[in-house]
């Protein structure tokens, strides 16, 4: 039976425990309900539901969280294209490192990620009376959202449920924010199922593969999280943790887990040997985000014509630089590795395939290809798309104004190479999203060897051999940082791995001049309104 964890619930008890989680504000001393104190929650199970519905809603938008994971770096960014993506700078702001202490991207997950450890520790108190597995899971979800918290604003907001409400949270960073968030994961390895790699549905519940992938992730970032309040101080990887990255990957294997050939199919909702955990939240907003208007041709619909990568990312791949083709069946023809994907000419017959919709006797969605889209683009009956103002649709390799300097805004629609992972042939309401998964791991343990003195590059190799790349002579950071940037392009990594290889103040296409090296950028601000409500929180220096 399909594991239902990730319905949405209603939003009243989630924006109530978002108002309380992130503020303090001023209640009459009658108000009973503040007074009292959190005394459990009426149905601990049905909370979590909301918990995971909750977490689900923000996975599936493609700002917020996700344009701070990945639109602030060299790997995404948006354009202003006409009126369409202007939003009074919102995205270029974000790729430029021009945020300030307002923006809706930053306030918005603070106060989620917040709201979600506020509920899961209520969720988990002995009050409520939540079933053991319940409270487990309630237990990773807040892990999960702690080091969300931990990795974009260096500090946690945290509310013991057992004191009273008048107390103000306390606020972990560095070391204690480490040492509580790999308790919880230490306590979810010990209880929480063993399930096994290619399990299918029943990877939408953590298990403790999910719970060690979390821990050898924080472990590997654990000498940024440490430091990353002290201006100027990084600290060094130790190589006790970078031996328990590896003997927590190994475990991982051992659960059955493993690198799994056919790099697309990973993102579809079928069972693979790659997935540790998913969550059953939208991709929609990955497919529409990049497309054209006119992409889906004649099937009607259309995209956002937006979301798009800076040549430089593109040219981490291998293949001819200048035209990423395949077949109608998806060959790859152009000299390039299976990830690099490309355009095809005319879309699939309809054969009524369970799964596949019918556009006039076509695919739905299959003349649209996977991974970089350059160049013209097709419509179903091979013909050649065209753009609003009936120009050949031909997406190209820069970004420039009317006048042809290079510039991120009076730019039309075909500027940008367009990144699409989630292909909207296997249906544009796929509920299903790839949070952790194995040839991640197997890179963590990659880096942890190198970090440590060994020697990673057969590692490597062995995933670039699955994907159709040519095997590299010897690995260095550059070279890891590039692989894992080639292989988990869009999943939410970029920024974090940037920041641990010290590449993410560096200078790349548009960054603002004046933000280049500006180490105040490596993490967000906090929202002033919460800075206000409780003393404990230090606005993050710089700002």
């Amino acid at each position: 039976m399909k594991n239902n964890k990730f319905k949405i619930f209603g939003l009243s008890l989630v924006t109530l425990l978002g108002i309380t989680a992130c503020s303090d504000l001023e209640i009459e001393e009658t108000d009973s309900f503040i007074t009292e104190g959190f005394q459990g929650l009426e149905n601990a199970s049905s909370a979590l539901e909301g918990l995971y519905g909750s977490i689900r809603g923000q996975l599936s938008d493609q700002a917020n969280t996700y344009a701070l994971r990945e639109v602030t770096t060299d790997a995404q960014l948006i354009p202003t294209r006409g009126a369409d993506w202007g939003d009074n700078g919102r995205w270029r702001k974000l790729h430029q490192h021009e945020w300030g202490l307002e923006e809706s991207d930053i306030l918005t997950p603070f106060q989620q990620w917040t709201s979600n450890q506020l509920l899961a520790s209520q969720i988990m108190d002995e009050r409520s009376n939540a079933p053991a597995s319940d409270a487990l899971e309630a237990r990773f979800l807040r892990a999960f959202s702690m080091w969300n918290s931990l990795d974009l604003f260096g500090q946690v907001p945290y509310r013991d449920t057992q004191l009273s409400s008048s107390e103000l949270p306390v606020v972990l960073s560095g070391v204690e924010a480490v040492n509580f968030i790999i308790a919880d994961l230490d306590i979810c390895i010990a209880g929480l199922p063993s399930t096994a790699g290619g399990a299918g549905d029943d990877l939408v519940s953590p298990s403790k593969s999910a719970a060690r992938f979390l821990k050898a992730k924080m472990l590997l970032n654990k000498h940024i999280y440490e430091n990353q309040l002290v201006e100027g101080t990084t600290g060094t990887a130790s190589s006790s943790d970078m031996a328990e990255v590896i003997s927590l990957v190994d475990q991982i294997t051992a659960d059955g887990f493993a690198l799994q050939a056919g790099y697309f199919d990973l993102f579809l909702p079928t069972a693979d040997n790659e997935t540790i955990w998913y969550t059953e939240t939208s991709v929609q907003n990955l497919i529409y985000a990049p497309l054209h208007v006119n992409s889906f041709g004649l099937a009607g619909g259309g995209g956002w014509n937006g979301f798009s990568t800076l040549a430089e990312f593109y040219d981490l791949f291998e293949g001819d630089p200048n035209i990423n083709r395949v077949a109608t069946d998806l060959t790859l023809l152009d000299g390039q590795e299976e990830r690099r994907g490309g355009t095809p000419p005319e879309g699939l017959p309809f054969t009524g395939t369970s799964g596949q919709d019918s556009a006039d006797g076509y695919e739905f969605g299959s003349n649209i290809g996977y991974g970089f889209l350059i160049n013209q683009q097709y419509d179903l009956d091979g013909s050649k798309l065209q753009d609003r103002q009936g120009d050949d649709l031909q997406f190209k390799r820069e970004f420039t104004d009317g006048t042809g300097a290079k510039n991120l805004i009076n730019n039309n629609e075909q500027t940008g190479v367009r990144i699409i992972k989630h292909n909207p042939r296997n249906g544009t309401g796929t509920q299903h999203k790839i949070q952790f998964r194995y040839a991640d791991a197997h890179l963590m343990k990659a880096e942890a060897m190198l970090r440590s003195g060994g020697d990673p590059t057969a590692l490597v190799n062995e995933l670039r051999i699955l994907r159709g790349a040519s095997a590299l002579a010897s690995v260095n950071e550059q070279e890891l940082l590039d692989e894992r940037g080639r292989e988990l392009y869009t999943e939410g990594w970029r920024r974090n791995d940037l920041i641990r290889f010290g590449q993410y103040l560096r200078d790349w296409e548009f960054k603002g001049a004046s933000e280049i090296n500006n180490e105040k950028r490596l993490l967000f601000p906090i929202p002033l309104p919460q800075v206000l409500a409780n003393p404990n929180i230090v606005q993050n220096p710089g700002y």
